[in-house]
């Protein structure tokens, strides 16, 4: 399922629910906190579900691609995880998710552009508005792209069209909101930025 971007707001607002021209957002499923459903993406995250995750990520790369608004994706980024939560885990479940959907969509991967500079609480306990300020600064470019002008370093040797963004579950949108504006430091429009996720959790 596709949903339609809204037109951008000023870029001096901060809202979470700030849209882009021609972007797009999907997830293969959709459910509330009571579902069965959420124990697809926790099983990935929290109990090393890796064959589960690439399943259920290969299925929505499939359905991605038989879409218009996303059969043009040519670069997958995933939201990445802090050094010392990767380490722990041994594996980032939204880059696992986003190398089956690179490999579906025959899209470049790349995991070395955006990085997290600081480890954050975990989102899934907090109050809708300390989402926002949990995740606030908490993304940069990597630490050898910081300083361009436009992300021109960036753009030699990755000319994004259409970038797809990539986490496990989608709730408030605040992780994505963070991720995508620093992308844009690098990656100014036309460049379009979309969104994919296993789930999308339905506040009700």
């Amino acid at each position: 399922m596709c949903l339609n971007g809204q037109p951008e707001a000023d870029p001096a607002e901060t809202s979470s629910r700030r849209h882009e021209p021609y972007a797009f957002a999907a997830a293969l499923f959709f459910y509330n906190s009571s579902s069965n459903y959420r124990h697809i993406p926790w099983h990935l995250k929290y109990e090393g579900g890796l064959a589960a995750g690439r399943h259920f990520a290969r299925m929505l790369g499939e359905r991605l691609a038989a879409s218009p608004q996303f059969a043009d994706v040519d670069v997958v980024i995933p939201v990445p995880l802090h050094w010392t939560r990767q380490w722990r885990r041994g594996y980032n479940q939204a880059e696992v998710i986003a190398r089956e959907l690179a490999s579906v969509l025959g899209a470049e991967l790349r995991t070395d552009i955006l990085r997290r500079s600081r480890r954050t609480r975990s989102q899934v306990h907090l109050p809708m508005a300390a989402k926002a300020a949990n995740v606030h600064g908490a993304f940069t470019l990597a630490r050898n792209l910081q300083g361009t002008h436009a992300g021109c370093d960036i753009k030699a040797s990755c000319s994004a069209a259409h970038i797809l963004l990539v986490d496990d579950t989608f709730t408030t949108g605040s992780t994505l909101n963070a991720c995508r504006a620093v992308l844009r430091q690098a990656f100014p429009l036309p460049t379009r930025i979309s969104v994919a996720t296993l789930a999308y959790v339905s506040p009700d």
